[in-house]
């Protein structure tokens, strides 16, 4: 079943779709996070699969997360800890569904939406129960910095290929390491990366697979940032098999 859900809490209203098997009883569920400049649509093919596989499932729109966002916001206004600060509404929103197991919820993103699920799984390790990064932003603060070293006295805004951002990108991108965070996760985690990403280069999550203590990574030879045709299949198969393999399905 699929249906649009609003999430409201203060100035936000959170659009996304949630996915749901058919059967009774509380489902596991993922949140799916989409890359910079995109939206829910980005990620639900994933999270129709899930669904099809007896996982519940919801897509939604990073608030000013991109252009056709429906969570609405502005992307001069978004950074990563505005996106973090999203994902953690999300969660702590079905963390009160009657109808989800609460101790098996799974943060999936892709890009800089593996970027945030990441930072969110490390400061909240209790209530993740599993993460999954498709080629992970993690060269974003080394982006940035190189973009705009001074971030505080730069210009109010610059652009990320093509894409108009605030001065608070840059300043929230420089304001912490994601290296360390991700050291707290003690989940397990699966990283799937394209041996040929011109956006992000493979050693960054070759980096991650030795920093956070329980994670694996899975490479797609020839892939770039971004998955298609088989390269889609090969990690939504990934992705489905690592989240039964922790025993979600009774």
């Amino acid at each position: 079943m699929e249906k649009e859900v609003h999430i409201k809490v203060g100035d936000k209203n959170i659009y996304g779709k949630l996915y749901t098997p058919s059967g009774k009883g509380k489902k596991p569920l993922v949140i799916l996070s989409h890359g910079i400049g995109g939206s829910y649509t980005n990620v639900k093919d994933y999270a129709i699969n899930f669904a099809k596989n007896g996982i519940a499932s919801f897509a939604f729109d990073l608030v000013g997360g991109g252009y056709g966002s429906r969570s609405g916001g502005s992307m001069t206004e978004m950074s990563v800890l505005t996106e973090a600060d999203d994902l953690n509404l999300v969660l702590d929103h079905f963390r009160k569904e009657s109808t989800i197991d609460r101790k098996k919820i799974f943060l999936f993103g892709e890009s800089q939406g593996g970027f945030v699920s990441t930072y969110v799984a490390g400061n909240r390790s209790e209530d993740v129960a599993g993460l999954v990064l498709l080629y992970p932003a993690f060269v974003l603060q080394d982006d940035s910095r190189e973009r705009n070293p001074d971030p505080q006295s730069g210009p109010d805004e610059s652009s990320v290929m093509g894409m108009r951002i605030g001065k608070i990108y840059d300043v929230d991108a420089q304001s912490f390491d994601i290296y360390d965070v991700m050291k707290k996760y003690t989940g397990k985690t699966l990283i799937i990366h394209g041996t040929d990403d011109s956006i992000v280069p493979l050693e960054y999550s070759e980096r991650a697979a030795k920093t956070i203590p329980d994670a694996q990574l899975k490479t797609i030879g020839g892939a770039d940032h971004g998955f298609y045709g088989s390269a889609e299949k090969k990690a939504s198969k990934w992705s489905l098999d690592f989240i039964k393999s922790l025993n979600t399905i009774s």
